[in-house]
C-alpha cells in the first residue's frame, strides 16, 4: 500500500490519519492583523475613518440645531426620509455618531479624537510616525476631557446652556454644574489646575525652566572680588576654592534612568535643548560624585571654575593654561553638556534607538511552515528490547566474571543508555575492553561504552535502538524552552538520550567545528542551525555570510539576500561558491572585524552587546562613525575543498576570525566532511572549543574532530556527539527537508526588505594591486606583442604554447604569460586548465595592445 508522504516527511501515517480529510478551515486572526498586506489595509482603513470621522464632527458643529429635530423623530420615520432632511456631511449615520461624541460627550473637544486613528492608521500603513503615537494619545485624551470641561464652565458662566450646550457635551457640562454648587465663580481654579498639573509632568515644565536659567546664568569669578581679564603676559596667583563637588553624569543601561539625570549637590546646572531632531552624542565617561580639593597654581590668566569629571583614579595636578587655552577648555566641556543635554532630551522624547524599526512590518516565520509531527507506536522501543538487551548484557559480562549490581536503562530517540553498576574490585579497564564481544551479543550496528559516566558514578552502554526516532525539526523549534530562551544567538541541536532538547549559544561557544562523512545528516545540521537563527532573529539583528563550494546546499536560503544576508559590494550573488571570492570575503570580514574594534576602543566597552546596548541609549554619535552593528554568522559547508585549492589563503583569515572575533560578534560554522589533520589544523583547531560530529569513518578521524574517539560507532542519519567544555552529548539531529527550507524562505523572502544586502567592506586582493604596479611598458619583454597575437591566433592560453611556437624557455614563457594577465590579454591562472583569452579577433587586439602602449 503506497502512502502519501507529506511534504517530504519520512514516517508513516496512522491509517486514521490517512482517511481523514485533508481540508482544514481555521481562522488565523493573528496572521490577519499582522500580515504586510493586511497591515497596509488596516492603516488605510483607520485613516479613511479619523478624516471621515473629522469632517462629521465638524460638519455636526456647524449644523446639529438643524439635524437634532431629525434625531429625536428617527423612530417615527423610515431612514430614507430621515437621510434626505439630515445635513451632516456622513449622513444619517455620522448625525447620529456625533451626536453622541459631541453633544453627549465632548462638545468641541470631540474633534481631537479622530486624530488618534490617523496617526496609528499612517504608522500602519506607511511604517513611521508623522507624530508619535503614545504621546499623540495622550495629549488627546487630556486635552478633549480639558476643552470640554472648560467650555462647559464659559457657558455656564455665561447662561447660554440653552443654545450652545452643544459645545460642551454633556461631560464637561455636568463637571462644571458638581464644581459650581462648591466653588461658584471659583470653578475654574482646579481646571486650570489641572492644565498645570499636566504641562508639568507631561512637558517636564520644570527641567526645562532650570535648563534655560543654567544657560544663561552669569559665570561666577571666584575670589572676594572680581578681576578684569589680564594680559597674557602678566601673571598673577589666584587660590583656588576649598572643595569643589564635580557634576557627574550617571553611566546606566536602564531606560528608566536618564543619562542627564542633575546632581543635586552640583554647583553646575546643565542646559537641557528642546529637539525633536535626533542628534546621538558621544558616550560619557563613568564617573562618581567626590568633593575634590584643588591646591592652589599658578597660572598665567584669570582663574575660571569649569565642570569636571573624576574619576575613581587619582587625578592629575592642574596644568598651567594661558588665556586662549582657558577659553577653548571652557567651549569644549560647554559643548560635551550641550550633547549630553542633546541626548538626554532625545532619549526623553523617543526613547531607546530601535534597529528593528528599519522593517516594522517584518514577521517572524511561523511554525505552521514547518511539517506536522507525526508519531508511530511502532517504532518505539518495545519492553522486550529492553529485558533482552539487559539479560545481554550482565550474561555477557557475567561470562568474563564481572558481576552488576544494578542496572538501569534511559530511552532516547536514537539510542538507549544502559547504565550499570558493577560489584567491588571490577576495574573500569576491563569493561571498555569488552566493546566489540558487548555488540557481538547484541548483534548492534555500534556501541559505545562510557566509563565512567561524568557525575554519576556509573558505566554507560549506549545501545542503537532497532527501531529509531525521527526527531522533526517543528517538535524542537516549537518548543517553549526555545522559544522562552533569551541567548544571543540561540540554536537547537537535538535530542539528548533523555529526550531533551539541547539548545546552545553559538556566542557563548563563539564557534562551532562540525564534521562527518557523505551523508550522515551534516548539510540537515546545517540547516537546522540557520533555521534556528532565522526564527528567533530579526534581520536588523543577524547576518548570515554563506560559503557553499559544493553550489547546491546552500543556495535555498538566496531568497533572504535582501534580509538576512551579506556579501562584497558589486557581488553578484550572495551566496560565495568561487574560491577566489571565497579568499575575498574572508578578508573582508577580518576588515570588517578591524573596523568593529575601532568602534569598541572608541565606545571604551568589551563586547558587541555593551556596544549596542550603549548605542541603543543613544550614547554614540552616528556621525562619529557609530552604528548599530548586527551579529555575523559565517557558514562553510565545505572547508576541505577549499583547503585543498587555496591553502594558507584561507586558512589565516579563518584563524585570525576564531581568535578575535568573537568579541565583535562574529561567529563561524565550519563544516567538513574529511577531518583530517591537513584540513583541520592545528591553528584552527585550537580556537573551535565546540566541536561537533556526526558519524566518520575511523577513529583516527574521530580523534582528529573530538580528541577521542566515538564517533566511528555512531549510528548515522544525525546520529553525532557534541564536545564542548570537556563535556560530550550524544545528541539526535532534527530532521529539516527541503522544502520546510523552502517555504520559510519564501515566506521570509516575500515580505519587505532592505534595499540590498548587508555590504561587507570592499576588498582588494594583493594581485590587483601588484597587476597596476606592473603595468609599465618599460618593463614588459620585447616579445609580448608577438606572444598576444599568438594566444588569440590559437585560442589558447596556454605556457606551453609559448615555448613550442617561440622557442622560449619556461621562465620567459611564464613572465609572458603574467604580463598577458595583467594587460586583460588572458584570464588569471586556473589550476591545470588553459587560461581564458580575452579577445577574439587580432582587430580588437592591435586597438587594446595600442592603447596600452605595448604594440
Amino acid at each position: 500500500m503506497s502512502v502519501n508522504k507529506p511534504r517530504g516527511n519520512t514516517q508513516r501515517q496512522k491509517p486514521e490519519e490517512i482517511a481523514a480529510p485533508r481540508f482544514r478551515v481555521s481562522l488565523d486572526w493573528e496572521h490577519i492583523f499582522t500580515s504586510p498586506k493586511n497591515t497596509l489595509a488596516w492603516g488605510t482603513f483607520f485613516i479613511i475613518l479619523g478624516v471621515i470621522l473629522e469632517s462629521s464632527f465638524f460638519s455636526y458643529i456647524v449644523t446639529g440645531l438643524s439635524d437634532q429635530s431629525v434625531l429625536d423623530g428617527l423612530a417615527h420615520q423610515s431612514l430614507r426620509d430621515a437621510g434626505r432632511q439630515t445635513r451632516n456631511f456622513l449622513g444619517v449615520l455620522g448625525a447620529v455618531v456625533s451626536h453622541i461624541f459631541v453633544y453627549r460627550w465632548f462638545g468641541v473637544g470631540a474633534l481631537l479624537l479622530p486624530l488618534v486613528p490617523f496617526v496609528a492608521g499612517w504608522k500602519m500603513a506607511f511604517g513611521r510616525e508623522i507624530l508619535p503615537l503614545s504621546r499623540t494619545t495622550r495629549e488627546v485624551i487630556f486635552f478633549t476631557l480639558w476643552v470640554s470641561v472648560l467650555m462647559g464652565y464659559v457657558i455656564l458662566m455665561s447662561n447660554t446652556e440653552n443654545t450652545l450646550s452643544f459645545l460642551s457635551g454633556g461631560f464637561g457640562y455636568l463637571v462644571n454644574v458638581s464644581l459650581f454648587d462648591w466653588l461658584k465663580w471659583g470653578s475654574v481654579l482646579p481646571i486650570l489646575f489641572a492644565l498645570f498639573v499636566f504641562a508639568v509632568f507631561f512637558y517636564d515644565v520644570r527641567d526645562r525652566y532650570e535648563s534655560w536659567q543654567a544657560r544663561h546664568a552669569k559665570p561666577e569669578v571666584a575670589g572676594d572680588d572680581a578681576v578684569d581679564p589680564l594680559s597674557p603676559g602678566e601673571p598673577t596667583a589666584t587660590a583656588a576654592p576649598e572643595s569643589t563637588f564635580v557634576s557627574v553624569v550617571n553611566d546606566t543601561y536602564d531606560d528608566e534612568v536618564l543619562a542627564s539625570e542633575e546632581n543635586p549637590d552640583s554647583d553646575v546646572e546643565t542646559a537641557d535643548v528642546d529637539t525633536e531632531e535626533e542628534a546621538p552624542r558621544p558616550a560619557p565617561h563613568p564617573a562618581v560624585v567626590l568633593p575634590v580639593t584643588a591646591p592652589s597654581v599658578p597660572v598665567t590668566s584669570t582663574t575660571v571654575e569649569l565642570p569636571m569629571e573624576v574619576s575613581a583614579v587619582p587625578s592629575e595636578p592642574l596644568l598651567e593654561l594661558e588665556v586662549e587655552d582657558t577659553t577653548q577648555v571652557k567651549a569644549a566641556v560647554e559643548e560635551e553638556f550641550e550633547d549630553e543635554d542633546v541626548n538626554a532630551s532625545i532619549l526623553r522624547e523617543f526613547g531607546q534607538y530601535d534597529p528593528m524599526l528599519d522593517l516594522p512590518s517584518y514577521q517572524f516565520p511561523h511554525i505552521d511552515l514547518l511539517n506536522e509531527v507525526t508519531e508511530n507506536q511502532h517504532e518505539k522501543v518495545s519492553q522486550e528490547e529492553l529485558e533482552s538487551n539487559k539479560t545481554k548484557i550482565v550474561d555477557t559480562l557475567g561470562s568474563y566474571g564481572i558481576n552488576i549490581s544494578k542496572i538501569k536503562a534511559t530511552i532516547g530517540p536514537t539510542v538507549t543508555l544502559y547504565e550499570i553498576i558493577p560489584e567491588a574490585g571490577v576495574r573500569i579497564s576491563k569493561i571498555k575492553n569488552l566493546e566489540g564481544d558487548i555488540a557481538l551479543s547484541l548483534a548492534a550496528l555500534g556501541i559505545r561504552i562510557i566509563a565512567p559516566m561524568p557525575g554519576r558514578g556509573t558505566i554507560g552502554i549506549e545501545v542503537p535502538n532497532k527501531n529509531r526516532e525521527t526527531v522533526f525539526a517543528r517538535s524542537v523549534l516549537a518548543n517553549e524552552r526555545f522559544q522562552k530562551s533569551n541567548y544571543d544567538l540561540p540554536i537547537v541541536l537535538g535530542k539528548t538520550i533523555s529526550n531533551d532538547i539541547h539548545i546552545a549559544d553559538l556566542a557563548k561557544m563563539p564557534h562551532l567545528l562540525m564534521a562527518g562523512a557523505t551523508g550522515q545528516g551534516k548539510s540537515v545540521g546545517l540547516n537546522v542551525i540557520l533555521a534556528s537563527l532565522i526564527y528567533k532573529k530579526h534581520p536588523a539583528e543577524l547576518k548570515f555570510v554563506l560559503v557553499d563550494p559544493k553550489k547546491v546546499e546552500l543556495t535555498l536560503f538566496n531568497k533572504l539576500e535582501r534580509h538576512f544576508l551579506a556579501k562584497l559590494p558589486n557581488a553578484e550573488e550572495a551566496i560565495i561558491t568561487d574560491t577566489k571570492k571565497v579568499i575575498f570575503t574572508l578578508n573582508s570580514l577580518c576588515i570588517e572585524m578591524d573596523s568593529r574594534y575601532d568602534l569598541l576602543k572608541e565606545a571604551a566597552v568589551r563586547n558587541l552587546k555593551e556596544y549596542n546596548a550603549k548605542f541603543a541609549a543613544r550614547r554614540l554619535n552616528p556621525e562619529k562613525g557609530h552604528r548599530f552593528l548586527p551579529y555575523i554568522v559565517l557558514v562553510i559547508d565545505e572547508l576541505a575543498d577549499l583547503m585543498m585549492t587555496a591553502g594558507k589563503e584561507v586558512e589565516t583569515p579563518i584563524a585570525r576570525l576564531a581568535q578575535l572575533a568573537r568579541a565583535v560578534g562574529i561567529h563561524l560554522v565550519v563544516a567538513t566532511q574529511r577531518p583530517s589533520v591537513k584540513v583541520i589544523t592545528g591553528l584552527i583547531k585550537a580556537n573551535f572549543p565546540a566541536r561537533l560530529s556526526f558519524r566518520v569513518t575511523s577513529s583516527i578521524d574521530s580523534r582528529t574532530i573530538l580528541d577521542m574517539g566515538g564517533a566511528e560507532q555512531l549510528v548515522g542519519q544525525g546520529d553525532m556527539l557534541l564536545a564542548i567544555n570537556s563535556e560530550v552529548i550524544r545528541l539526535q539531529c532534527p530532521f529539516i527537508d527541503t522544502r520546510e527550507i523552502e517555504d520559510v524562505c519564501e515566506y521570509i523572502g516575500g515580505q519587505r526588505g532592505y534595499d540590498e544586502a548587508y555590504a561587507l567592506p570592499e576588498y582588494e586582493g594583493e594581485d590587483a594591486a601588484e597587476g597596476k604596479a606592473d603595468l609599465n611598458p618599460d618593463d614588459f619583454d620585447s616579445l609580448l606583442p608577438d606572444a598576444a597575437r599568438l594566444i588569440v591566433t590559437h585560442q589558447q592560453g596556454s605556457t606551453s604554447l609559448i615555448q613550442r611556437k617561440m622557442k622560449l624557455g619556461y621562465n620567459r614563457a611564464g613572465r609572458i604569460m603574467d604580463q598577458l594577465e595583467v594587460l586583460g590579454v588572458v584570464g588569471p591562472f586556473t589550476g591545470s586548465k588553459a587560461r581564458d583569452v580575452m579577445y577574439h579577433d587580432l582587430n580588437m587586439l592591435e586597438e587594446h595592445l595600442r592603447v596600452m602602449g605595448v604594440s
